[in-house]
């Protein structure tokens, strides 16, 4: 009698709650959803969305309708406890790139934003882009390529750790030489072929395969998040020395060049600025002495986009320059002959650098204020040589808050950086937020390295919407794809991550990206106050930047038609569900 009267009572307190179709609940969700709007006037893409065109409208509205069909169909809990289990249960969300490439480059999702037309790549160092098993199938074509270490490659730290690098050698100085033996000496080349053939426990298939997690970070690495940063960026560090006396040998750079050019711009890429560390020598074809200096760098450089923009897949392509960058830990003689070098070179190829930068982990390397009197120094001497070379600073890719590594964020921009690569922790910073946009700063985002270099467990606990959400312009960046597993060169990955994360991008949010990207190109040397005026006037303006951001934006519609016409059919049944 009690439960039936405690029932009773219970419905009838029930039956006394207002509806959610009362109209003082409607008009409280309706100044709910006015307050929303009014927070969405902040936002990076707010001007872009408000003069979208119809056809790019309903693309958006099919791409929200297929990410939300995958959300629910693709992304299941049966497919993460697949994965936790193949992964002793440690799964999180944070490892969910390296785990899901897989899946992810088979949705219908992955093949539209492929298709997207991305502008710029702005943040890419050169080394880190090229495919290991492509650069590896290279050392073989090339006759003459041998294998050096710094000792026996005999036990399990040194096939992890010892230095190796690969030189060209017209002939082998240490007849049967082998470096997998404990009477090797220290920097003796070895014929490639005879030290793949000889790897123990497998021959060459096995050496290609150890080289590969020589390269990169390989897929358990990068699930080992509590090894911390400092872990990650030793092996990633490492990977460098060993690419590079690859990449670095002329006959290989040339071909990798033309290769990765082609993937750039089948992913929709029409221009690229390159960065690169010219730290170790390049190489001519044929000879045994790396070159003093890096003309010969720069020469084939300009000669193999020239020679890419002359092809069928190199058509529309705009061409690529060169971010200098030299290493901020390295000590101050070093770095004075780096900044040297760059104007050296910029007075004899001016049209290929872009501009200066100081890259290495901040967190263990020097931070700017360390380096004042060069970067002062550097200035002057620009002047003195009538040479425009501005600076394109790394700057807070740090955890830190309020150290001497995250306040490189006010250096840069007090020091007028164009744009700040990473700038990963300047959300912290909400004055510097405002400094951006005012200055018309922008940031080059680069969500997945931020994950594998370990700032940040997840892409959904990435600063990135944060910021977008306050009108920061930014630009989406794939930073070292080949070292860090992408397994693709391109922006897709980034694209798809950031898409499929954070719902209030949409597309009109990656196109506003996309077209950042282009403003905020270095197509050609401007003074502060032209570049300045072409970023605010963009497509309205009349130089190169304007006619390029015009070809983009009918790219962008075509693609929108596209979408149109490939999934509209494909999302009624999704509809009808809302």
């Amino acid at each position: 009698m009690g439960t039936n009267q405690q029932a009773a009572e219970q419905d009838s307190a029930i039956a006394e709650l207002p509806r959610i179709e009362d109209d003082f609940i409607q008009r409280f969700l309706q100044g709910r959803e006015n307050l929303i709007e009014e927070e969405k006037k902040q936002r990076h893409d707010y001007v872009f969305k408000s003069k979208m065109s119809p056809i790019a409208a309903e693309a958006s509205r099919i791409m929200s309708l297929i990410r939300r069909k995958e959300l629910r169909e693709v992304w299941t809990n049966d497919f993460e406890e697949e994965l936790a289990e193949k992964n002793g249960g440690n799964l999180y969300p944070g490892m969910m790139f390296t785990l899901a490439r897989d899946r992810m480059e088979k949705t219908v999702l992955w093949k539209i934003i492929e298709n997207m037309p991305k502008g710029a790549l702005l943040h890419a160092h050169l080394d880190a882009m090229m495919d290991t098993e492509f650069l590896i199938d290279q050392v073989f074509a090339q006759p003459g390529m041998h294998i050096v270490a710094s000792e026996p490659l005999v036990s399990k730290q040194a096939l992890e750790k010892a230095p190796v690098q690969f030189r060209f050698s017209a002939s082998s100085t240490a007849s049967g030489a082998s470096v997998w033996d404990s009477s090797y000496k220290a920097d003796t080349p070895v014929p490639v072929l005879a030290a793949a053939q000889s790897f123990p426990e497998g021959g060459e298939v096995a050496f290609r395969k150890w080289l590969v997690t020589r390269c990169t970070i390989t897929a358990a690495e990068s699930l080992c998040h509590h090894h911390g940063g400092n872990a990650i960026w030793r092996k990633f560090t490492s990977c460098f020395g060993i690419i590079d006396s690859v990449v670095l040998y002329e006959p290989i750079f040339r071909a990798a060049i033309q290769r990765l050019l082609r993937q750039l711009s089948e992913d929709g890429i029409r221009y690229v600025d390159f960065r690169h560390g010219f730290r170790y020598p390049f190489q001519l074809e044929g000879q045994e002495v790396g070159q003093e200096g890096f003309a010969g760098f720069f020469q084939a450089f300009d000669e193999e986009i020239e020679r890419f923009k002359t092809t069928e897949a190199g058509r529309g392509f705009y061409g690529a320059r060169m971010i200098y960058t030299v290493l901020r830990f390295l000590p101050d003689d070093e770095l004075l002959f780096g900044l040297k070098e760059c104007i050296r070179l910029k007075t004899i190829y001016p049209h290929l650098i872009a501009g200066v930068d100081f890259v290495g982990q901040e967190d263990r390397g020097r931070p700017l204020t360390e380096l004042l009197p060069l970067i002062f120094w550097f200035r002057k001497r620009c002047v003195e040589e009538g040479v425009e070379i501005p600076f394109f600073f790394h700057a807070g890719e740090t955890l830190g808050d309020g150290d001497e590594v995250d306040n490189n964020l006010f250096t840069a921009i007090l020091l007028g950086t164009r744009r700040i690569g990473h700038g990963y922790s300047i959300y912290k910073h909400p004055l510097l937020v405002e400094m951006v946009k005012d200055k018309k700063i922008l940031l080059e985002s680069c969500p997945i390295s931020n994950e594998i270099l370990r700032l940040t467990s997840s892409i959904l606990s990435h600063p990135l919407p944060a910021l977008l959400a306050r009108g920061v312009p930014i630009s989406l960046n794939n930073d070292d794809p080949a070292i860090l597993g992408h397994g693709k060169n391109g922006l897709t990955h980034d694209f798809w991550q950031t898409y499929i994360a954070f719902e209030n991008l949409g597309l009109e949010g990656l196109a506003t990206m996309a077209e950042n990207s282009l403003k905020w190109s270095c197509f050609e040397d401007q003074k502060t106050s032209e570049w300045l005026r072409d970023i605010t006037l963009a497509e309205d303006g009349t130089g190169t930047k304007a006619q390029r951001l015009k070809d983009w934006r009918v790219d962008f519609e075509d693609f929108c038609a596209w979408i149109i016409k490939e999934y509209a059919l494909t999302v009624d049944d999704e509809e009808d569900e809302e």
